[in-house]
């Protein structure tokens, strides 16, 4: 599913249009990204946790040539899925 196919989802759950449709679905993913960006963890029971987490400086290897390269600190996120959300994929 893409970004489109939800906002028709929505579109129909809701009975709107599509153009009101996308600015729910487009408010909910501005919502998650700014506090995510904030440093904030975001949860939502039953379907997952949004975190920010540090990954550490490493040392790496150059797949071209080989040679060592330190790779920077920084920050990556890490979505867990829920248990609900989790009890539907398995089946």
């Amino acid at each position: 599913m893409n970004k489109g196919e939800l906002v028709t989802q929505v579109a129909k759950a809701t009975e709107t249009t599509k153009k009101d449709a996308k600015v729910l679905v487009d408010t909910v993913f501005a919502s998650i990204e700014q506090e995510l960006a904030e440093g904030n963890d975001v949860s939502i029971l039953g379907f997952g946790n949004w975190k920010v987490k540090d990954r550490a400086a490493r040392t790496g290897n150059n797949p071209q040539t080989g040679e060592k390269i330190e790779i920077p600190a920084t920050k990556t996120v890490k979505f867990t899925a829920g248990k609900k959300l989790k009890s539907l994929v398995k089946g």
